[in-house]
């Protein structure tokens, strides 16, 4: 760009949650999004008249229309058959066969009661080629169109605060977007067509850990703490990716020497407690007594066929089916203890409670930051369990031995130690768990700094937007002034 902008804009469209900043050559500030929030959820709604719902309204719209509404799927007719039943008759040449058609049905796969669909994390989807439609109530819908509008509700609520110019925003993109080969191709040309039917006028996209560093370095310009040349790594570890990036920079220049992406994040880690703590208390492992011609059976209740639609609470209320449903209430009746279990988990499906639970597993997250023990407390479903830090860090442990061998293969391909790095900028929510600030510590000892876990990517893409960023990563002119929040 030949000048700054009077106003840069940064989007962070995130797998998990959004954000949007404006920067103004001196102060960031959070754009609110949703409900007064400056993160809201990436999350969209579509009902039958296939209109749209947003962020937390669209979460709420989800979880009410589905408490105790029974699923009830009905077979898809696939084909239509035809068969001979009478020859017609030789000796008439205008006499025809006789023959019975009828319809051929698939598997019972519709939900006609569906009241809508919600889709989150179709960010992990857009970069897979081979995925171009999603069925919503028997429309095909394109990835780009289940993005529009949520990009279209950020542009209202920029709108609110600053008019837009042409190509003034920019967008985040993660090191790798999920996929194959060419995953980061078709995302991008993905984002790029939601954001002009949107209405956001710009297809200009920046790594979002270069983002976060870039925030960083404008956050401490001016001020001692911070040598004005040296190699930052940062480490962005949000809800559904960490990604690394390790640059050398000049003030605010940045050249940048290698980044690494992990398609692992909160939400991954969510699932492991979930699947560590709350599964058993929802029948995990118990014995299923059932009666089968006159014969009593018992074998270990086949916990398998929910856990996967339970992990993923979006699509949890499919398993109020009668077929799901009739194996919980032969748990309930053979009594014990593992029928109390047994109701819990039918309360959980029956009343739609997946996205309630999931919540009290962040909180629980949340807690062991400064906790060194907390809980699980669900009290929609009686629960209360005991969660320490060192249990939390045993269920992590294959995760931080990828962790650690990212961060080896990103100095690896900078040919660099953990020595030469000067700085370790560590950003996204999941940063914040105690585990991953040791391991980091440990790593580069002296030399890490936590900043804006939930807000540093969208601020430093306004910064970037501001200055006219390359979009490789470096800077067009230096970035005076400090950034406030």
């Amino acid at each position: 760009m030949s000048r700054p902008l009077t106003t840069g804009i940064g989007l962070d469209f995130g797998t998990s949650n959004s954000a949007a900043a404006c920067f103004d050559g001196e102060r960031v500030v959070m754009i609110e999004l949703d409900h007064r929030a400056e993160v809201m959820p990436t999350a969209v709604h579509l009902n039958r008249e296939l209109q749209a719902k947003t962020g937390r309204s669209a979460i709420a719209q989800y979880v009410d229309e589905n408490r105790d509404r029974v699923v009830e799927l009905t077979p898809e007719v696939v084909a239509h058959s035809s068969l001979l039943t009478a020859e017609a008759a030789s000796e008439d040449p205008f006499a025809k066969p006789e023959v019975s058609t009828s319809a051929v049905y698939g598997a019972a796969v519709i939900d006609r009661g569906l009241p809508g669909r919600l889709f989150r994390g179709v960010k992990r989807l857009i970069g897979n080629p081979d995925l171009k439609r999603l069925m919503v109530f028997d429309h095909p819908f394109r990835l780009v169109a289940l993005v529009t509008p949520i990009l279209r509700a950020i542009r209202q609520s920029i709108e609110s605060y600053t008019s837009l110019e042409s190509n003034q925003i920019v967008i985040g993109r993660p090191v790798e977007f999920e996929g194959q080969e060419d995953a980061n191709q078709v995302a991008l040309e993905r984002l790029s067509e939601a954001a002009d039917y949107a209405g956001l006028q710009s297809n200009r996209f920046y790594p979002e850990p270069l983002a976060a560093t870039l925030s960083y370095l404008v956050a401490q310009k001016g001020g001692n703490t911070l040598a004005s040349s040296g190699i930052a790594l940062t480490f962005d570890f949000g809800g559904g990716t960490l990604d690394l990036s390790l640059v050398r920079f000049q003030d605010t220049q940045l050249e940048v020497l290698a980044t690494k992406g992990l398609a692992k994040g909160g939400d991954y880690i969510d699932q492991l407690l979930f699947k560590r703590l709350v599964s058993p208390h929802l029948g995990q492992g118990e014995r299923w007594v059932r009666r089968v011609d006159g014969a009593l059976i018992e074998t270990e209740f086949p916990f398998d066929e929910y856990e996967s639609l339970l992990l993923n609470w979006p699509v949890t209320y499919t398993l109020n089916q009668n077929k799901y449903r009739a194996k919980i209430r032969d748990g309930i009746k053979q009594g014990g203890a593992a029928s109390e279990k047994f109701q819990r988990l039918e309360d959980l499906i029956v009343h739609n409670q997946g996205y309630l639970v999931f919540q009290a597993i962040k909180a629980a997250k949340a807690a062991l930051t400064t906790a060194e023990t907390t809980s699980i407390d669900i009290p929609e479903l009686d629960l209360d369990i005991s969660l320490s830090r060192s249990l939390f860090e045993d269920l992590m442990a294959d995760l931080l031995v990828e962790v650690n061998d990212l961060l080896d293969s990103a100095l690896d391909s900078a040919n660099l130690s953990a020595a030469s790095v000067d700085i370790v900028i560590r950003t996204g929510g999941s940063s914040l768990i105690d585990a991953i600030r040791q391991l980091l510590d440990h790593r580069f000892p002296n030399k890490v700094v936590s900043h804006d876990p939930f807000t540093s990517v969208a601020a430093g893409l306004a910064i970037a937007s501001f200055y006219g960023a390359d979009l490789e990563g470096g800077m067009k002119a230096a970035a005076p002034g400090r950034s406030k929040k």
